[in-house]
C-alpha cells in the first residue's frame, strides 16, 4: 500500500519567495537606483514569476518599502529591541546619544545605506513615493523621539512649553542633512555633540 505523501507546505514556500523578493528588491535598488528597478527585474533576480509579486504588491514602491521595513525589523529583532522604543533610563542625554549612535551605525551599514539613499533620493522627485516613505518609514521613528521628549517634560528635564516635534529636529535633521548631502562626516562624536547642543537650549530656565 502506497504511503500518502504530506501536502507541500505552501506557507513555507511563500515565505521563501517573499524573502527572496525582499532581497532582490533591495539589491537592485542599491545597484541601479529606483527608476531602473522594475518588477520584472525583481522577479528575475528572486527566481519567481511576475504574477507572484503582483499577487502581494501593487507596485515596486510597495515592494521596496515593505522590504526596507522588514530589513529594519530584522535588525531590531537581532538587537533584542522588539518592540522598539527609545530607552528611558532617566538620563535624557544618554538615551538620545544611545539611539543616535545606533542610527549612525545603521546609516553607515551598506545593507541599509544603499537602498535608503535610493529611496530617499527618489522621494525628493517622486511626490507619491516621498509621502509614503515619510509616512511608513520616517514618521514612526520620529514619533519615538516625541514620546521620549514628552516623558522628559513629565519629569521636568525639558521645558513644558517646548514642542517635542520641533525639538527633535535639533538633532535628527542635522544628521540627516549630513548623511544625505555629504556635507560632513557622521560619527558618534558628532551626534553626541548635537544632543549636547540641543539639550542646552531645552533645559529648564
Amino acid at each position: 500500500m502506497a504511503q500518502t505523501q504530506p501536502a507541500p507546505d505552501t506557507t513555507r514556500r511563500s515565505e521563501r519567495s517573499r524573502r527572496a523578493i525582499y532581497d532582490a528588491a533591495l539589491a537592485l535598488v542599491a545597484e541601479v537606483g529606483y527608476p531602473k528597478t522594475t518588477i520584472e527585474g525583481i522577479a528575475s533576480r528572486a527566481g519567481v514569476g511576475k504574477q507572484t509579486i503582483y499577487r502581494w504588491w501593487p507596485s515596486k514602491a510597495d515592494v521596496l518599502l515593505e522590504a526596507f521595513l522588514d530589513l529594519a525589523d530584522q535588525a531590531a529583532r537581532a538587537a533584542g529591541q522588539q518592540p522598539y522604543a527609545i530607552p528611558d533610563t532617566g538620563d535624557l542625554a544618554a538615551d538620545l546619544k544611545t539611539v543616535l549612535r545606533a542610527t549612525v551605525d545603521e546609516l553607515r551599514d551598506p545593507a541599509f545605506e544603499a537602498p535608503s539613499r535610493a529611496l530617499a533620493a527618489e522621494g525628493l522627485v517622486n511626490e507619491e513615493l516621498g509621502r509614503r516613505f515619510v509616512a511608513k518609514l520616517l514618521e514612526p521613528q520620529l514619533q519615538l523621539y516625541v514620546d521620549r521628549l514628552r516623558a522628559a517634560q513629565d519629569t521636568g528635564d525639558v521645558r513644558a512649553d517646548v514642542d517635542p516635534r520641533i525639538a527633535l529636529e535639533l538633532f535628527v535633521s542635522p544628521l540627516a542633512q549630513r548623511w544625505l548631502q555629504h556635507t560632513g562626516p557622521i560619527s558618534h562624536d558628532y551626534t553626541d555633540t548635537l544632543v549636547d547642543y540641543a539639550l542646552n537650549g531645552l533645559a529648564p530656565r
